[in-house]
């Protein structure tokens, strides 16, 4: 499964749109969380809201996440080793306040599993290239690793 996210609290109708016409050609079935947005999608499995467990979940099932450039999201494809690929929103189309989603996919360009697209056509052979890489490898830093210990010991030795 192919999960498309576009984020909680705006819509994004031109990514949900774009996808929705590329579903009936892609290799797998779409689950798409689209948020507030006003396109209603016709070749894909719908859900506005998706609850943070669950979309840790459906993450984890996923071969691919298609997602506008948040943080978060791109943050929880790295930990599970997931290709992504960022269509980042833009403040000259009325998608956000600024650019800031640009800069930050600029910024990840490069990085192994994660492809960009910024217009609608590159969305094909972004999604076709992810399709074929590899799962990428997380090495958690040892920052990370001493702040889970610490939380870890300070709730009670659970696992975190």
């Amino acid at each position: 499964m192919i999960l498309l996210t576009v984020g909680m609290q705006l819509g994004f109708d031109r990514l949900i749109r774009a996808i929705d016409e590329l579903a009936p050609h892609l290799p797998m079935p779409v689950l798409a969380q689209t948020g507030m947005g006003a396109y209603t999608p016709h070749h894909m499995e719908v859900r506005p809201r998706i609850a943070p467990v669950e979309f840790d979940a459906l993450a984890r099932d996923a071969a691919l996440i298609v997602s506008h450039a948040g943080i978060g999201t791109v943050l929880t494809a790295r930990r599970l080793g997931k290709p992504i690929v960022l269509f980042p929103r833009r403040a000259a189309l009325g998608e956000h306040r600024n650019d800031h989603q640009v800069a930050t996919a600029r910024q990840l360009q490069g990085r192994p599993g994660i492809l960009l697209a910024f217009e609608e056509a590159e969305l094909p052979p972004s999604i076709e290239s992810a399709m074929r890489f590899p799962p990428v490898a997380f090495a958690p830093s040892p920052e990370l690793e001493k702040l889970t210990r610490t939380v870890r010991d300070f709730i009670g030795g659970e696992t975190v």
